[in-house]
């Protein structure tokens, strides 16, 4: 059985920083990419980041570019969202997820796998 379980959501003011971490088992970063996406209350689902474990490199939804970072412990299944600088429209809940491959369009329409989310309030 595949899992992914998310910890480390919580309040915050806006300008404030907070770490999200997502342990996964059942499936190896081998089989997938890892990575993040929010949905706020009568919003879209948003692509936060993703990451290619074979390579390292990232992508970032332009939202959140520059003040987010993810990371990658491939040997422990781990995955990290490093949140600095944020405000709030970074609201939402943030959900640990992973695709075939790291990018926009799989993150948005050929998700796989994700966990059950977080919840992410930024104060103003």
């Amino acid at each position: 059985e595949v899992q992914l379980v998310e910890s480390g959501g919580g309040k915050v003011q806006a300008g404030g920083s907070l770490t999200l971490s997502c342990v996964v088992s059942g499936i190896t970063f081998a089989d997938y990419k890892p990575g993040w996406f929010r949905q706020a209350p009568g919003k879209e689902r948003e692509v936060v980041a993703c990451i290619d474990t074979g390579d390292g490199s990232p992508f970032y939804g332009s939202a959140v570019k520059g003040r987010f970072t993810i990371a990658a412990n491939n040997a422990e299944n781990t995955v990290l969202l490093q949140m600095n600088s944020l405000k709030p429209e970074d609201s939402a809940v943030y959900y640990c997820a992973g695709a075939e491959l790291c990018s926009a369009t799989y993150y948005y329409t050929k998700l796989e796998y994700w966990g059950r989310g977080a919840q992410v309030t930024v104060s103003a």
